[in-house]
């Protein structure tokens, strides 16, 4: 019956899976550090830490989370999209419920790991697994769609409305119904629409005659590669290398957002408000990438992506008017829409998609990995010597060699 639905549906049920995957991107949202970053000054007064004892904090509960996805990964692989979505699902709105009872460090620390392993880490990684499954030859293109529509109706609705529903209701208000939101939009979603890969059903990746296959039976692409042979390739640790310090950078830029901000004398609302020219720019590229890569290298979209970052960082030890934090928003934007275009397909352009949970659960390991170490560095920066300055100019080299790296990378070849 589950098999028919699919088959019989009147359009090519990928595209119901590209809406049902960018849903999951977006509502991974309260998990990213563009969310929590409107809660860290209040963390700082309620809680009685310093910047980087949360810092700290947070950096070592994305470590723990990261160490969980190669298992998260293979569980996608031997269980399907659907059942592990409704379970990372439930897990994680769970765990932003919990933010909202916090009273110590300890309890702080504990819902960090569930919001970073279940939302950044796990909704996102089998979101985009599952429209990578059912999209191969246009998979650049839908997922710049998929890309578009997460920047504008994730990082340009969520840190607005955080700071709204903080402003009005109060911080642990705003956690209760960030993890009611999660709930109760994606459980359905998940349980409802989410499906496998599209072989299981007799069809074919983007809507392509069928091939002969029964429901049910396994399938092994013949040209995909396996988590042993793709981390034997210097292409994979290439590629996981530069988007784990677009991720870490990244990561501490949003998360001292308002500090850094501030310390150029720019208000909280101002760099909430940025957050908006971030996404829509973020959402232009995004789409924009994704048309260039099915035409391109994707190699030339990650350098591209690791330079800008490089002058982001420049830029940030310069935000001296609002004009100047718009240039450095929409920077920012490009940046983040060339890094989420690469990430989400490349794992499955080099490597196919028969073991694409376990190579992607590995690879976003290390990404997450590397956005754990984001925020420390540049909150003890600030705490030992009353600026961001010199940490900022200091951490703009690592991007800017590893672009000009990426630029010669090979394809992987068996």
């Amino acid at each position: 019956m589950r098999g028919l639905t699919v088959q019989t549906f009147p359009i090519f049920y990928g595209w119901v899976i590209l809406a049902a995957g960018t849903l999951g991107i977006i509502m991974a949202s309260p998990g990213q550090t563009y969310s929590n970053a409107m809660f860290i000054e209040h963390f700082l007064k309620e809680l009685d830490l310093t910047r980087t004892q949360v810092s700290a904090l947070y950096m070592t509960a994305t470590l723990i989370g990261s160490f969980a996805l190669p298992t998260v990964g293979r569980q996608i692989d031997q269980r399907g999209c659907r059942k592990a979505a409704l379970a990372i699902v439930f897990c994680f709105g769970t765990a932003c419920i919990f933010m909202s009872q916090i009273e110590s460090w300890i309890g702080l620390i504990l819902g960090f790991i569930g919001l970073r392993l279940f939302g950044q880490g796990s909704l996102c990684l089998v979101s985009f697994n599952v429209i990578n499954q059912w999209w191969v030859r246009r998979r650049g293109t839908v997922m710049g769609m998929a890309g578009m529509a997460s920047a504008l109706l994730g990082v340009g609705t969520f840190p607005p409305l955080i700071n709204r529903l903080i402003t009005t209701f109060g911080w642990r208000a705003a956690f209760l119904f960030l993890g009611l939101l999660v709930l109760v939009v994606m459980i359905p979603v998940g349980g409802l629409l989410f499906r496998d890969r599209p072989e299981l059903f007799g069809l074919s990746p983007d809507g392509d005659p069928p091939l002969p296959a029964q429901e049910g039976e396994p399938i092994t692409l013949v040209n995909d590669w396996t988590l042993e042979e793709a981390r034997k390739t210097s292409a994979f640790w290439l590629v996981a290398s530069g988007l784990a310090t677009i991720a870490m950078l990244i990561t501490g830029l949003h998360f001292h957002a308002i500090s850094i901000f501030a310390d150029s004398g720019l208000t909280r609302t101002v760099a909430a408000d940025i957050f908006f020219p971030i996404a829509a720019t973020t959402a232009l590229v995004t789409l924009i990438s994704g048309i260039l890569k099915d035409r391109f290298p994707i190699q030339y979209l990650l350098a591209a992506s690791l330079a800008l970052l490089g002058i982001c960082l420049i830029l940030a030890t310069h935000l001296t008017s609002f004009s100047m934090a718009l240039v450095y928003g929409v920077t920012m934007g490009i940046t983040a829409g060339l890094f989420q275009m690469v990430s989400g397909v490349v794992w499955a352009d080099l490597f196919g998609r028969t073991s694409l949970g376990s190579i992607s659960g590995l690879a976003t390991t290390l990404v997450v990995m590397g956005s754990a170490l984001g925020p420390l560095p540049m909150g003890y920066a600030h705490d030992l010597m009353g600026g961001y300055r010199e940490s900022l100019l200091l951490a703009s080299a690592l991007p800017f060699g590893l672009a000009v790296a990426t630029l010669f990378m090979k394809t992987p070849e068996r």
